[in-house]
């Protein structure tokens, strides 16, 4: 009756376990079906067969509703059946319309193809009769400017070239013909220039040959003018004197209008010569050539020569150079000196602006940021622009009093710049990188300042042009040499960099301090590593103002560097004993600059390129921690071999010496089989190890 009760009691339980797992998430049926294993022995007997009942009733459900559902699906069945043939039929007609269409419209497409043509011809016809109207004028003002300069009709090619610089070349000027021309022009002026100058030259000479019969004529028509004025005075005065003597009396006011009837005859004749242009033209002509033979050469002060006088000045200029020179050393050592190194920081528009002024920076992000914000470069660098224009305008002074032309001062200019960049400043710049007091983080800024100082020499550049209006097209205006000088100074800043850093890892190794002869391992990095890993953090941060090659070299270089000290700490002499232990602490502090390698401390690397700087270590320290000879032994000399950096010096090297710690920690267990076996495998590397190493020196 108990067993009868109790399975009576498990029914409505079974009931809603099932209930549940027709219900919910197949996730949450494990622990639905733990509580049948958990209840009484027979129960999951029980429940089996209250399972199979409940699949049996559902079978007779789906059993019955395929039955109710079948003959629709046969109904369905038929009816896809009887529309099948006429489908294929529907699909034969829309093949065969559909190849009907293709065929009547081939025909409409090329006709359409030929319109398309027509019209492209039409209208390109259209617009090269339009450009053709548009050239000929010009052509035709051109062919007239040729016949002109062929019939020696100078002046007026000269205002037929005026229209068509003026006129008809803007018109067409986008034609290589039109350019051509443009091109021709400066030429045609020339030749005018020199054939003008040249009958210029030969009136002047036929003027010289012949200066003298000229000067006899003139002087025989003045004399015979003043012969006519005197005999006309003459004549006056007996007219007047008769009158006198007839009137009894002066008649003064007919005298007055006869003198100047007598007045105006004369100039009446000598303006009947003025009239000639050309003789006006000669006597003007003839006074400036007489002003320019009657005015001193160029190399003359009242008629001596001056040129030792000049080499003198230029003499004194070259000194005069070189004050500035030195003075202008001591400029930029104090600009140096006070400056901060650091970012110029602006709070407003105001200092903005002032910035702006002295120095022409343009970084369209800045532009955009909000204030405050900081400018890339430090104070020296807009002192210093400053400063080389102040140096331009001083011996600018001393040039301009030497009396000599626009394009000699720019050249002395330029010259005298270069001199101040490529000396003074690069000396100057220098000097600073090599100062004890100058670290990495003010190395980084004076690499930031040389290069926008290297983009402001076009606007040097720029200023000495606007002082001389000499053009720096002109084939023989010197370049400023601000490339190289800042070029050389960066190049020199990014090799103390990387000396420096190396010298900050040779201080952090030097406070190593590790127990040779450890027996275990502390579980943990030593701290002088991760003084350093940090302090290589945060400098590398730094140098993310830096083009990208220099951070990615001085990287390199650290771990390059960083990887060798730990391998000399490793093989120093003055190192007698290593122990397992204080080889698996060694291998924990390898395994973080591996992670700081991996980490990307500067972006830019491919792959594992930055660990490889430790393969060297990394494969002698695995050789060592799986002890793994046999391995090495025999792939020795292979490409494949998994030690393949292992040197077998470097290996002997290192095993002699954890063979004397080995030999130390066992002198009261030598007696203890492992032991024993242990130091027989290291005596037998080692042999193993010092065959191979004569060999290889035998062989070379």
């Amino acid at each position: 009756m108990a067993e009868n009760g109790e399975g009576l009691g498990t029914v409505p339980e079974h009931e809603r376990i099932l209930q549940e797992i027709e219900s919910t998430d197949t996730a949450c049926v494990g622990p639905t079906l733990r509580s049948v294993y958990d209840d009484q022995p027979n129960a999951h007997k029980k429940f089996m067969e209250k399972l199979d009942a409940c699949i049996r009733n559902h079978d007779k459900e789906i059993e019955k509703m395929c039955n109710f559902h079948h003959q629709g699906f046969v109904d369905a069945i038929t009816e896809l059946l009887k529309v099948r043939t006429d489908a294929e039929k529907l699909k034969v007609q829309v093949t065969d319309t559909n190849r009907k269409f293709q065929d009547a419209g081939k025909e409409v497409i090329v006709q359409t193809e030929d319109i398309i043509r027509c019209r492209i011809q039409q209208r390109n016809i259209t617009t090269v009769v339009e450009k053709l109207q548009l050239c000929l004028p010009v052509l035709e003002m051109y062919s007239k400017l040729k016949e002109q300069m062929s019939a020696k009709r100078y002046y007026s090619a000269l205002k037929t070239m005026e229209q068509l610089e003026n006129v008809y070349f803007p018109r067409v000027s986008q034609y290589r013909f039109c350019q051509l021309m443009i091109e021709n022009l400066p030429k045609l002026r020339e030749d005018i220039k020199e054939i003008s100058m040249s009958d210029l030259k030969d009136f002047l000479e036929s003027i010289r040959k012949h200066s003298d019969k000229i000067g006899e004529t003139a002087m025989k028509q003045a004399q015979q003018q003043k012969t006519f004025s005197v005999a006309l005075q003459k004549q006056n005065r007996v007219q007047f004197g008769k009158n006198m003597h007839f009137n009894g009396r002066i008649p003064e006011e007919r005298n007055e209008v006869e003198l100047k009837r007598a007045f105006e005859e004369e100039d009446e004749n000598e303006e009947e010569g003025d009239e000639e242009t050309f003789e006006n033209y000669y006597r003007k002509q003839r006074k400036k050539q007489a002003r320019l033979v009657l005015q001193p050469q160029s190399n003359m002060g009242y008629g001596f020569p001056v040129n030792r006088l000049f080499d003198l000045l230029f003499e004194i200029r070259d000194q005069y150079n070189e004050t500035l020179l030195k003075k202008w050393a001591g400029v930029f050592r104090d600009i140096f000196e006070e400056d901060n190194y650091s970012p110029i920081p602006i709070v407003n528009e105001e200092e903005y602006k002032v910035v702006i002024s002295k120095f022409p920076f343009q970084d369209p992000d800045l532009e955009k940021q909000s204030f405050p914000k900081k400018f890339p470069m430090s104070q020296s660098v807009p002192h210093i622009y400053i400063q080389v224009k102040e140096f331009i305008y001083a011996s600018l002074k001393f040039s301009e009093s030497l009396h000599r032309s626009s394009t000699e001062i720019d050249d002395m200019l330029r010259k005298s710049t270069n001199l101040l960049l490529t000396r003074t400043l690069s000396s100057c710049l220098l000097n600073l990188i090599r100062k004890p007091h100058i670290g990495l983080t003010e190395l980084v800024q004076i690499i930031i300042n040389t290069t926008h100082l290297e983009q402001a020499c076009r606007y040097l550049e720029d200023f000495i042009t606007n002082i001389t209006n000499i053009s720096q097209e002109t084939v023989h205006t010197t370049r400023l040499y601000g490339l190289s000088t800042f070029k050389d100074a960066r190049h020199a800043a990014e090799g103390e960099i990387y000396t420096k850093l190396n010298q900050k890892i040779d201080e952090f190794v030097q406070l190593a301090d590790y127990d040779w002869t450890m027996s275990e391992p502390d579980g943990r990095a030593s701290g002088y590593l991760m003084d350093l890993i940090n302090f290589l953090r945060s400098i590398f941060q730094v140098f993310t103002h830096l083009p990208g090659k220099v951070a990615q070299t001085a990287c390199m270089s650290a771990c390059q560097h960083l990887s060798t000290s730990l391998m000399q700490m490793l093989l120093d002499s003055e190192l007698k004993q290593i122990s397992m232990g204080a080889v698996q602490q060694f291998n924990l502090d390898v395994i973080q600059c591996e992670l700081f390698a991996s980490s990307e401390p500067v972006p830019g690397f491919q792959g594992d390129t930055l660990q490889l700087a430790f393969i060297d270590l990394r494969q002698l320290l695995d050789l060592f921690m799986v002890w793994d000879w046999s391995t090495y032994l025999a792939d020795y000399g292979q490409p494949a071999s998994k030690y393949l950096r292992v040197n077998p010096n470097t290996a002997l090297t290192l095993l002699e010496k954890m063979k004397d710690t080995s030999k130390k920690n066992n002198i009261f267990a030598q007696f203890r089989k492992n032991d024993r076996d242990k130091q027989k495998l290291i005596e037998t590397v080692v042999k193993q190890l010092r065959s191979l190493v004569n060999g290889m020196s035998q062989h070379t």
